[in-house]
């Protein structure tokens, strides 16, 4: 909800939107990654999903398009989804409520315009690797740098930033992904691709830590990790590397 705003809608308040019209093409693209995410083995439940914000004349914020409660990105089709706003969460377009963890996604969109999609998994290696005793999960390679360019940000596992977004407001400026401690994660894009390919680096991080762990467990060594510092350099040049720009010379 918006910032010192008096509620005008409730959250999956049904208020069809003749203005909205349900955009084949982005159903198709919301699918087929929520399939990619199936087929890597992240989605185990009905629980966790994905967001993506369009934007939308009409709605400063832009649209967003969900995975509605009671079914999996596993299980959804393109006429599962529904279209909600972003700072009330009523329902623009379907007939069926979102999940509690959309009040969360709609509330990383409207802090963070530069972000398009949320994709928030209950990821059983990263729970598990967190409960085993890690306090974090460390950086073994480039990858993870400079494709998430911010730092993950951890929460407490009693805090539950699904049920009660006000928490997120003072942190979501300086993270791309959210650890949340017996819950899973949560990963922002610009893009829906770079929130899949962020998704893949951190769960990619995870594997290596329980690997690098383990080997120098049994070998008696110490596991080496990248430091902060050079963390911090590989956010700041993520852009360059991972997106480099085109050159063009002499008119061509």
């Amino acid at each position: 909800m918006p910032d010192d705003a008096k509620p005008t809608y409730l959250v999956n308040e049904y208020t069809p939107d003749p203005a909205v019209t349900f955009d084949r093409t982005v159903a198709a693209t919301y699918v087929r990654y929520a399939r990619m995410l199936v087929d890597r083995g992240y989605v185990q439940s009905s629980l966790g999903g994905m967001a993506v914000r369009v934007p939308h004349p009409a709605h400063a914020d832009g649209i967003c398009y969900a995975k509605p409660q009671g079914i999996s990105l596993e299980e959804m089709t393109e006429d599962d989804l529904v279209i909600t706003d972003i700072p009330w969460g009523r329902i623009l377009h379907g007939e069926r409520a979102t999940t509690v963890g959309h009040q969360m996604n709609r509330e990383i969109l409207r802090l963070r315009p530069d972000v398009n999609c949320v994709i928030h998994l209950h990821h059983d290696e990263t729970i598990a690797f967190l409960a085993a005793g890690h306090e974090e999960i460390r950086s073994t390679s480039l990858t993870f740098s400079y494709l998430m360019q911010k730092p993950a940000h951890y929460l407490p596992a009693h805090l539950n930033v699904e049920e009660d977004v006000a928490p997120i407001r003072t942190f979501i400026q300086d993270t791309n992904c959210i650890i949340m401690r017996r819950h899973g994660f949560t990963v922002l894009g610009r893009s829906v691709s770079e929130a899949y390919h962020r998704t893949n680096v951190l769960v990619s991080e995870v594997k290596r830590n329980v690997i690098v762990e383990m080997l120098s467990a049994v070998k008696g060594t110490t596991p080496e990790y990248l430091s902060k510092e050079d963390m911090e350099w590989m956010f700041k040049c993520g852009d360059a590397v991972v997106y480099p720009t085109l050159v063009r010379r002499g008119g061509r």
